[in-house]
């Protein structure tokens, strides 16, 4: 069996493929990562993922890798992570009482076998209407600082989510479902 890799820092993406129960090792990629501001959400979300996934492939020919990419699309335009707590009131205000997509894109690469795929995974998330206090208190707990749209939906952030459509674990950072049977192709068998 090759040994698979996770190429990612993320302890969210750590703990779902931990929960699954798949034997891996984690490295993060050095793809400096950045968020365009023009392309199509999926296509980008899946050369993002790519990037990182084929950097620590290049280090490891005997390995399966996989990656992802996480961000939300609002009215069309893309939000990555908050830089600060003014970036993240202003993310939240603006999701506020709306729906908004969050997209994954997720990379797997054995380069032994040549073998690429690539794949992306969409959730339709509707926030409830916040009120001021509300969006400051959140902000205050520092959990949106480092999550995409600048809240989290596995942590505080579930109390202001009032509904979604698809995949949760995508939300999160990676679509188990979708990556587990991608997975077959490698030879890979969770269940």
């Amino acid at each position: 069996m090759k040994t698979i890799i996770l190429a990612s820092a993320s302890p969210r993406r750590k703990e779902l493929l931990e929960k699954i129960g798949l034997k891996f090792e984690a490295e993060p990629s050095d793809y400096e990562e950045y968020l365009p501001s023009e392309g199509e959400p999926h296509e980008l979300a899946k050369k993002l993922s790519l990037e990182k996934a084929e950097r620590v492939a290049r280090r490891h020919k005997k390995a399966i890798v996989i990656a992802a990419d996480t961000f939300l699309v609002f009215r069309g335009k893309l939000l990555g992570k908050p830089r600060n707590e003014a970036e993240a009131k202003e993310m939240l205000k603006a999701l506020n009482g709306t729906s908004h997509s969050v997209i994954t894109g997720f990379s797997i690469v054995d380069k032994d076998n040549k073998k690429i795929l690539t794949k992306s995974v969409e959730t339709k998330i509707y926030l409830r209407k916040l009120t001021a206090k509300e969006i400051d208190a959140y902000v205050k707990s520092k959990e949106p600082l480092d999550k995409a749209g600048a809240y989290a939906i596995q942590g505080l952030g579930s109390v202001i989510v009032e509904k979604i459509e698809g995949d949760y674990f995508n939300v999160i950072g990676l679509p188990l479902s979708a990556l587990a049977e991608s997975l077959k192709e490698f030879g890979v068998r969770i269940l």
